[in-house]
């Protein structure tokens, strides 16, 4: 599968702090790409780069085989791209700003016209004639998708898409970016990992300017995901027992427990479930649960930026 995207050994500094630490990644073809960090990992300092908006101290990056170049855009051309805080003419409708658009763009009035109302369908915005100046932010969120993707993109680029929206409009923006895997390869920023769980297929973890998980979350999880054992106990006195016997005191050492129930984290969750229930025979004790529990992107994250 080719990759639409390549950043190899880039690193930036700003004076004497240095942001961004020999990063590499690349972003295949067709993928959901999250890019995700805390506040402050680097990650908007990386899309200004590759947008050749600022310049890289070392390192390079290409866009479909195409090395960009700072101050030289021509690989934008591939790239729609949607800022964290996209700025519009208040003043104008949603049709009239992508018309604009496409004419800076250097596009035909007929693939303006039939791009628009496509992507108006698309963001959920077909039919509303309301000026731009009176919409919510969710709504300015798709018109900026629909702008971003107005020339075929092939690579659509969102910076914290989903940071300042309501539950109900982070939902509708995650489906539309969804839906826009079937139109070209997205990669956007979060710190939100329940929105990168919910809709991408390969993640890359980025803290302190460092990479330091980097794959799909399949393989992150057969990889770096501690296994996680709950047992819900029926009393506090069986949960008690079991934290006390011997062969079990090094699982229940870190457990997470709430209540009677406890999540163990073990190197060998086969080994360990088997320790578990031998122990739970021997000593009569029947819990109300017991499961394997996969690791989620939170707990991938957190051991990844400790």
């Amino acid at each position: 599968m080719m990759d639409i995207l390549c950043l190899e050994h880039l690193r930036k500094s700003f004076g004497d702090k240095a942001v961004i630490h020999d990063l590499s990644l690349a972003v295949p073809k067709g993928s959901v790409y999250g890019f995700l960090g805390p506040n402050g990992a680097g990650k908007t300092t990386t899309m200004k780069m590759i947008l050749g908006l600022l310049k890289a101290d070392a390192g390079t990056i290409t866009v479909c085989g195409e090395p960009v170049r700072f101050g030289e855009t021509k690989t934008n051309r591939h790239i729609g791209y949607l800022p964290d805080v996209p700025e519009f003419y208040g003043y104008m409708r949603a049709k009239e700003y992508l018309r604009l658009c496409g004419e800076i763009a250097g596009m035909s009035v007929q693939q303006i016209s039939q791009k628009s109302s496509e992507l108006l369908s698309l963001v959920g915005l077909s039919g509303n004639n309301q000026k731009i100046a009176g919409y919510s932010r969710g709504m300015k969120q798709r018109l900026g998708i629909a702008q971003a993707l107005l020339n075929d993109p092939k690579l659509l680029i969102c910076d914290e898409p989903t940071s300042a929206l309501d539950p109900v409009g982070r939902k509708e923006i995650l489906e539309i970016l969804h839906r826009a895997r079937e139109k070209t390869t997205v990669l956007f920023s979060t710190h939100i990992l329940s929105d990168a769980e919910r809709i991408c297929d390969h993640v890359a973890v980025l803290n302190e300017g460092r990479v330091t998980l980097n794959g799909t979350l399949d393989e992150l999880r057969k990889q770096h995901g501690q296994g996680r054992l709950l047992v819900e106990f029926s009393s506090q006195d069986d949960l008690d027992r079991c934290r006390q016997l011997p062969e079990l005191t090094q699982s229940f050492i870190g457990a997470q427990i709430e209540g009677y129930t406890a999540i163990l984290c073990v190197p060998d969750l086969p080994a360990a479930e088997t320790a578990l229930l031998s122990v739970l025979v021997r000593e009569s004790i029947l819990p109300n649960r017991l499961e394997n529990q996969e690791p989620t992107l939170e707990s991938l994250f957190m051991e990844a930026i400790r």
